[in-house]
């Protein structure tokens, strides 16, 4: 890929920002800010609500194309775009070879809140053309999915429901500095990173980038499937549409099922759902289900595959850190109860698991930070220079630098399908080894109902506790814990508890799948890259290293 030239086109839907963003970005880089919309009504001398009144859409989008063909021959600008400009192949081609696209999306419902007093002028006329309708809503939910796949086309989508312009306006610089250290970047990594062999046969484990694209040939090459079943959530819709897009080409047909994203939807009430919705398509066994999104996405519909038709075959796409480095391989499956997390599951292996790195270069620096949090737990684990590896390359890693964060994305996934191999179902104690930091995690996220916390932030809360205990029964220096704090607080995971009732999180622990007979089973380090399990830890060391969380917290104010 040659080197992107200096502008950066900002697309999406009307209502999603582009203008106030757009024109923030170009403050802040220093470059020159220009809106399409405007520059055709400067040149024809009347209102886009007027060209399309008077002249109709045709008309307009050639004014769009030729106003956008003359920008693109400019550098170091902001071009705002209307909402409709990608639809056009040769519109996308000429912003694809003159910059970077960027994609702002929202909900239909958050669209239509934020244009409810704009649809028309103070004298009743349409002031956006194309959302004329007696039904807004309804216009807007139907005129977007239209043009969904489209905007699923752009070098980088940023979901802006729940921020504000400020914080586009730094996702899509971050996104510039980010893209354009890779577009000079060869990627010669090896995709094969592992091969993961189990009761029920041998998966493979594919990561690289762009391979959602490519999902297609590899089910083509591998399965024996017609029919595929999507489930995914609303934040990974769009790699859905790309994976479907890619399976209609491999003449695989294709459904989605779309979730509310969060570890609210992982419930037997959803699953239910998804079987019902199963049903109506007259899914069969051999028939494919395909996960694509984070770590709820794969186990809900892992839990789907494994009891729909007594088990039918499935994909496990993850699209978040935190799903790639733990749940997407090893076949956990599972849902929730209000009693505790994954009470309910079964272990049901995946017949691909297919990582595309990505996708992560959309994801909020926090929730990408907290599925890091995983790969950090592999070195602490098993491998002492991965570990030291985190230690060297954390900002690196952090601005998901492409060469390195593929090689330590496919390094710790190998430890991870490694000990899967070896300890299919926890039969051998090697696999436990993977929990460790889970212990207090998981009680963490049940006290608070999953809502105040990832799952990567927890269990890094968990890790710190565990280390505590290591340390006072002297299997771990003082060195060792404050090197493991020291990573773990350099991608900005939390290390602390403040104001935490430790009664009810003692109790949750004691819901811990680890525990036999009331005595937890915990996962300590014997050293860095060395894990052991001990029962009967001292009731006393327990507390002394949960009191620690609040005396860190007290340090940390």
């Amino acid at each position: 890929m040659p080197p992107m030239k200096p502008n950066i086109f900002v697309t999406g839907f009307s209502g999603t920002g582009k203008t106030t963003v757009g024109r923030r970005v170009a403050n802040l880089l220093g470059w020159g800010y220009v809106d399409t919309d405007d520059e055709i009504a400067s040149q024809a001398n009347k209102s886009i609500a007027e060209i399309f009144e008077q002249e109709g859409e045709t008309v307009f989008r050639q004014l769009e194309t030729a106003t956008l063909s003359r920008l693109c021959k400019q550098e170091n600008q902001v071009v705002s775009t209307g909402g409709g400009i990608t639809i056009d192949l040769a519109n996308r081609s000429l912003m694809d070879e003159n910059g970077m696209v960027v994609c702002l999306e929202a909900k239909p419902q958050t669209i239509h809140s934020r244009l409810s007093s704009e649809m028309t002028s103070s004298d009743g006329a349409h002031v956006r053309p194309m959302l004329k309708s007696s039904d807004h809503l309804l216009r807007i939910e139907t005129l977007k999915a239209e043009r969904q796949e489209s905007y699923a086309m752009a070098d980088w989508i940023i979901q802006t429901d729940q921020l504000s312009s400020e914080e586009v306006a730094f996702e899509i610089i971050r996104a510039w500095e980010t893209l354009s250290r890779r577009t000079s970047v060869k990627d010669t990594e090896k995709e094969l990173v592992s091969v993961v062999n189990t009761s029920s046969g041998s998966y493979p484990i594919w990561v690289g980038w762009d391979l959602i694209d490519r999902i297609g040939g590899k089910i083509a090459d591998d399965l024996e499937a017609n029919s595929a079943y999507l489930v995914t959530d609303e934040g990974a819709y769009l790699h859905a549409r790309r994976a479907q897009a890619s399976l209609e080409n491999a003449r695989i047909a294709s459904h989605i099922f779309v979730i509310p994203r969060g570890e609210s939807s992982k419930n037997l009430e959803m699953a239910t759902r998804i079987y019902k919705w199963l049903a109506s398509l007259r899914a069969e066994r051999g028939h494919l289900i395909i996960a694509i999104g984070g770590g709820v996405v794969g186990d809900l519909a892992g839990f789907v595959a494994a009891t729909y038709l007594r088990g039918m075959p499935f994909v496990q796409v993850p699209t978040t850190m935190l799903a790639m480095m733990d749940s997407a391989i090893g076949g956990k499956t599972g849902v929730d109860l209000t009693e505790g997390k994954n009470l309910v599951g079964a272990f049901h292996q995946p017949k691909i698991v297919l990582a595309d790195v990505n996708t992560l270069t959309s994801l909020p620096d926090r929730e990408r930070n907290a599925g890091w949090a995983e790969a950090i737990k592999h070195g602490l684990i098993l491998d002492a220079t991965l570990f030291q590896d985190f230690e060297v390359e954390g900002d690196a890693l952090r601005s998901l630098e492409r060469n390195i964060s593929i090689d330590i994305i496919q390094r710790s996934i190998a430890i991870k399908a490694k000990v899967v191999t070896a300890d299919e179902k926890e039969t051998l104690g090697l696999r436990i080894l993977l929990n460790y930091g889970h212990t207090v995690g998981h009680a963490i996220e049940t006290v608070t109902a999953y809502s105040q916390y990832l799952h990567g932030e927890a269990v890094s809360i968990g890790m710190m506790v565990a280390a505590r205990i290591s340390e006072s029964m002297g299997i771990l220096s003082a060195e060792e814990v404050l090197r493991q704090q020291r990573v773990l607080e350099a991608f900005q995971l939390p290390i602390s508890l403040s104001d935490f009732d430790m009664d009810s999180l003692k109790n949750a622990m004691k819901l811990d799948k680890k525990t036999v007979e009331g005595s937890i089973r915990w996962v300590l380090l014997d050293g860095i890259g060395h894990a052991v399990t001990r029962e009967n830890v001292p009731e006393n060391m327990i507390d002394q290293a949960l009191d620690s969380l609040d005396k860190e917290s007290d340090t940390r104010a």
